[in-house]
C-alpha cells in the first residue's frame, strides 16, 4: 500500500472512530506490543480547519499527515529527510506549520535535534527552511523555537546558535514564515555550552525577559538573569549549583514582573511558586510533603498560558485547581474533563485561537495514549484515535500501585504488574528496577511495555521505587547517593520479599531484568541475593563503575563527572564493593547480556568485560548484541527477538516447567 493510501485510511480510521483492535478475548501478541505507535500527537489549526497529525512509518522514521476537517481529505504528507524524523510541529497560523527535525538515538535517550526547522502550508505547498544549510543564510546553526508569537501570524522566535564555534552565544530572531528572512532581535547574554542549554521564557509580546544558562564565570553554576523590557540591560538575579534544582521557571504569570516554575529552594519536594523577577523572592502556590508537583496550564489564544492547578502521584494519579485563576471558565472546563478521565494523565495538545475546540491525549499505566476533540460551547467530546488502537481493547495485564516498608522504615511506593484472569498467589515474578536511577520514578502515567509483556505472559512485575528515584523530594533521592550497589538494591529486594509474605510471589521463582542502571540493579542484586534470583538479565548496563568515569557520553562533560562525583560510592574498597564486575565470585544466577552497539551513553565494551569475565570462569551466560542499536532499541523486529529471547530465558529458570 502506498504512503497516501495509508495515511488516508489511517485519517477515515481516525474520523470514524472504526474499530481497530484486537480480540479483546485475548492478549496482544508481541509484535502489538513492539508496533511503534500509529499516532504520536495530534493538533487542530487555529481556526479548527485542519487537524496534524505525527505517525511512524514503516521505515521508523516520523512523518506528518494532514487532514481537511470538512472534506476529511488527507492534504498531505510531511516527511524529514533521509535518518530524520518529525520532532516538534505547530500551527503558527491557521494555514502555515512550523516543524522541527530530529534523529533518534535509542529507546532510553530523547532523540538528538538536528537545529533545522522549516514551514509549510498544510497543504504541503511552499515548503521554506528556516534555519541550516537550505535556509536563506544557509548557516549550520543548532536552532529552536521559544515563542509562537500568536498575534503575529507570519512570525515565530527562535534563538540559534552556530555549529562552528566554540561555546558560542545565542543569537535571538524573528523570523518570518513565507520568506524565512530573519529580523535580529538582539543576543542572548548566556553561552550555549556543553556543560548546559539556554533556557528561555519571553512574555506575552515575544521578548525574551528570563534566560537561565550555565554562568560564564563558573561552569558549575546555573545563572538566572532577567530584564525589565525590551529596551533594558540584563541583570543578574541568582545563581545556584548545577546539580541543585533550585528554581526552573516555566511562564509569565498575568502580572508581567513574576514568574511561575518548579522549586525547592523551600521545600524538600518540588513545589510550584512564584518569583518576582524584581526582588528574586519565591512565593510557593503549592506543595505536598510527599511528593513532586507537576503544573496544569491554562489557555490563552490557543496556547498554554500561566498555572491554573497541580497533578501529582503518591498512591494514585491526583489534580488540584487554584481559585483565582484568570479564566475561571476554563478551570471549570479542564476540571470536568479530568473528572472524565479518573487516574488518566490528561494533556491538552492543542486548541483553537479561541480556546473553544482542544485536542486532548489521555492516557495511563493501563491505557494506551488515546486522543479526543472536545468542543467546549456544546461540552461535545468526540474519539479521535488511540494511539496505538490495536491495544486498546486487547486482553492488558492491570498495573497497581502498591507500597512497602524497607528494612530500616523508610516507605517505599513501587508499580505491581500481575497476569490477568488469574489468582494473584504463588506466581513467579520479574523484578524491574528503573533506569537513572536519579530523577527518574516509574509512575502510574506511563504504559510500560516491558511490563506488559512479562505479565501477559504469567509473570508478576513489579516496579520499585527504591530510594534515589525521582518524584519523592531531595531527602528521598539523596538516600540513594553513594549507595547504588547497597541500599537502592535492598530497597529492590524487601519488595520482593513483601510479595513473598503476601503470598503473591513464590519465592523460589524469581528473576531480575532492568535496563541502563536497571541493567546494574538487576545483576547486582543477583550478586547481592545469590540464593534469591535465579537468573537476572542486563540490558544496556553498567557492570564496572570505574569504567563508567572512562567510557560514554557522561564524562565527557565536566558536569557530568561532578554528577558522578556526587552519586557514584567513592573510590577505593567501596566502589569495588559496589561494582558487579568485581564480585562475580558471590553470583549463583545465569546471566543474559542484551546491548546496542552504538551506546554512546553506557558503550558495548560494559557488556563485552562482564562476558569474558563469566566466560573465563565457566558462569553460564548468554548475550545478545543489535548492531544498530543504541541506548536502548527503537527496531520492533529486534524488540519482539529481546522478548522471545527473554521470556525463553525466564521460562527456563522460573517457568512453570523450570527444575
Amino acid at each position: 500500500m502506498g504512503w497516501l493510501a495509508l495515511l488516508t485510511s489511517c485519517f477515515l480510521f481516525l474520523m470514524q472512530s472504526l474499530a481497530y483492535a484486537s480480540d479483546p478475548s485475548s492478549a496482544p501478541s508481541l509484535q502489538d506490543y513492539a508496533r511503534h505507535a500509529q499516532f504520536i500527537n495530534i493538533k487542530i489549526s487555529p481556526q479548527g480547519d485542519y487537524l496534524a497529525a505525527s505517525t511512524r512509518g514503516d521505515d521508523g522514521n516520523v512523518r506528518l499527515v494532514v487532514l481537511n476537517m470538512e472534506t476529511r481529505e488527507v492534504m498531505s504528507s510531511i516527511a524529514g529527510h533521509r535518518e530524520d524524523s518529525i520532532g516538534s510541529f505547530n500551527w503558527a497560523n491557521n494555514e502555515r506549520l512550523v516543524i522541527s527535525l530530529v534523529r533518534e538515538v535509542g529507546a532510553f535517550e530523547a532523540p538528538i535535534m538536528t537545529g533545522e526547522i522549516f514551514a509549510i502550508n498544510a497543504d504541503g505547498s511552499r515548503r521554506q527552511a528556516l534555519t541550516g544549510p537550505n535556509s536563506p543564510d544557509q548557516n549550520y546553526v543548532m536552532a529552536e523555537v521559544f515563542d509562537w508569537l500568536p498575534d503575529d501570524p507570519n512570525g515565530i522566535m527562535i534563538y540559534e546558535f552556530s555549529l562552528r564555534r566554540a561555546e558560542p552565544f545565542l543569537q535571538v530572531s524573528r523570523v518570518l514564515l513565507n520568506s524565512g528572512r530573519k529580523i535580529p532581535a538582539g543576543r542572548i547574554p548566556l553561552r550555549y555550552s556543553r556543560e548546559g542549554g539556554v533556557q528561555i521564557i519571553s512574555d506575552d509580546q515575544g521578548v525574551p525577559r528570563v534566560v537561565v544558562g550555565v554562568d560564564p564565570d563558573d561552569n558549575s553554576k546555573r545563572l538566572t538573569m532577567v530584564r525589565a523590557s525590551e529596551d533594558d540591560e540584563w541583570e543578574r538575579l541568582r545563581s545556584q549549583d548545577d546539580l541543585d534544582f533550585g528554581f526552573v521557571p516555566l511562564a509569565f504569570s498575568n502580572d508581567p514582573n513574576k514568574v511561575v516554575g518548579l522549586s525547592r529552594t523551600q521545600t524538600n519536594t518540588t513545589a510550584i511558586s512564584l518569583m518576582d523577577l524584581q526582588t528574586g523572592e519565591e512565593e510557593i502556590l503549592a506543595s505536598h510533603p510527599d511528593t513532586d508537583l507537576m503544573p496544569l496550564m491554562g489557555l490563552k489564544d490557543g496556547k498554554p498560558h500561566d498555572v491554573i492547578g497541580a497533578a501529582y502521584e503518591l498512591n494514585s494519579l491526583e489534580t488540584v485547581f487554584f481559585s483565582g485563576s484568570g479564566d475561571e471558565a476554563f478551570v471549570q472546563t479542564a476540571m470536568g474533563l479530568q473528572n472524565a478521565f479518573p487516574n488518566q494523565t490528561l494533556l491538552v495538545t492543542s486548541a483553537t485561537s479561541d480556546n473553544q475546540t482542544l485536542v486532548i491525549r489521555v492516557g495511563s499505566a493501563n491505557q494506551n495514549d488515546t486522543f479526543y476533540l472536545y468542543n467546549r460551547e456544546d461540552n461535545h467530546l468526540a474519539h479521535l484515535s488511540a494511539a496505538a488502537p490495536w491495544l486498546s481493547d486487547a486482553l492488558i495485564p492491570q498495573t497497581r500501585s502498591i507500597v512497602y516498608e524497607a528494612r530500616d522504615g523508610l516507605e517505599i511506593h513501587a508499580l505491581l504488574t500481575v497476569p490477568p484472569g488469574i489468582d494473584e498467589e504463588n506466581l513467579p515474578l520479574i523484578m524491574l528496577p528503573h533506569g537513572g536511577p536519579h530523577g527518574v520514578r516509574d509512575s502510574l502515567t506511563t504504559f510500560d511495555r516491558d511490563a506488559k509483556v512479562f505479565a501477559s505472559h504469567g509473570y508478576a512485575v513489579l516496579q520499585p521505587n527504591f530510594r534515589g528515584s525521582g518524584g519523592f523530594g531531595d531527602d528521598f533521592e539523596q538516600a540513594g547517593y553513594r549507595n547504588w550497589g547497597t541500599s537502592m538494591i535492598d530497597d529492590m529486594t524487601d519488595g520482593v520479599q513483601h510479595l513473598v509474605d503476601e503470598g503473591i510471589v513464590d519465592q523460589q521463582r524469581v528473576c531480575a531484568y532492568g535496563g541502563s542502571y536497571g541493567g546494574y540493579a538487576a545483576l547486582q542484586s543477583a550478586i547481592r541475593e545469590p540464593d534469591l534470583y535465579k537468573c537476572t538479565v542486563g540490558f544496556v548496563g553498567v557492570f564496572d563503575l570505574d569504567l563508567m568515569l572512562e567510557e560514554g557520553d557522561i564524562p565527557e562533560r565536566e558536569s557530568g563527572l561532578r554528577y558522578l562525583a556526587q552519586v557514584l560510592p567513592p573510590e577505593g574498597e567501596e566502589r569495588d564493593a559496589q561494582s558487579p564486575i568485581r564480585n562475580l565470585d558471590k553470583l549463583k544466577a545465569p546471566v543474559f547480556l542484551i546491548h546496542g552497539a552504538e551506546d554512546f551513553r553506557v558503550p558495548q565494551i560494559q557488556a563485552d568485560n562482564l562476558k569474558a569475565a563469566l566466560e573465563a570462569r565457566d558462569h553460564p551466560v548468554e548475550w545478545m548484541v543489535k548492531r544498530t542499536e543504541g541506548h536502548g532499541f527503537l527496531n520492533p523486529d529486534n524488540n519482539v527477538e529481546r522478548w522471545e529471547r527473554m521470556l525463553a530465558f525466564f521460562d527456563r529458570y522460573i517457568g512453570e516447567d523450570a527444575d
